[in-house]
């Protein structure tokens, strides 16, 4: 009984090893608008989904960070599903107060820009599995927005 119950235990882990997962990418980050009290960036993230089925995802949390600073961080509830067999963009909007841009002076007197970090994590509902969590990073410079830009 003792080898059956261990050849049932190898059998499931070797499934659960090669069982495909959603997978996830930061495409692109972006100026989106510009506000009286607030600039939004807004990332956007392809996710593939390998199953025949749409998964729900639970949420998509974030942390923008600058100079080893965290300038903004926040969760996108409900965000929506991943259709089956296929790609999902995803859209995430960060806002930005102006008072925290302010505080990064040195580093946009320097080269003129805002270099980054985003760290993005997303919470997938996988049937049978539970939450799935798609931790991602990306770094970069951001522009500021001109004059023209705001007016």
């Amino acid at each position: 009984m003792a080898e059956l119950l261990h050849k049932a235990k190898q059998f499931v882990a070797e499934k659960v090893v090669n069982v495909k997962t959603p997978e996830a990418d930061i495409t692109d980050m972006n100026l989106e608008g510009v506000h009286p009290d607030s600039i939004d960036y807004g990332a956007k993230v392809s996710v593939s989904n390998p199953y025949g089925t749409t998964i729900p995802i639970g949420e998509i949390s974030y942390v923008f960070k600058s100079g080893g600073r965290v300038i903004v961080s926040g969760t996108v509830p409900d965000p929506g599903s991943l259709k089956g067999n296929d790609t999902t963009m995803l859209d995430v909007l960060m806002k930005v107060p102006h008072s925290v841009l302010v505080s990064l002076v040195k580093d946009v007197a320097t080269d003129g820009d805002i270099d980054y970090e985003l760290e993005l994590c997303l919470t997938i509902d996988l049937p049978i599995f539970g939450n799935f969590k798609i931790p991602l990073t990306r770094k970069g410079e951001l522009k500021l927005p001109s004059l023209s830009d705001m007016f």
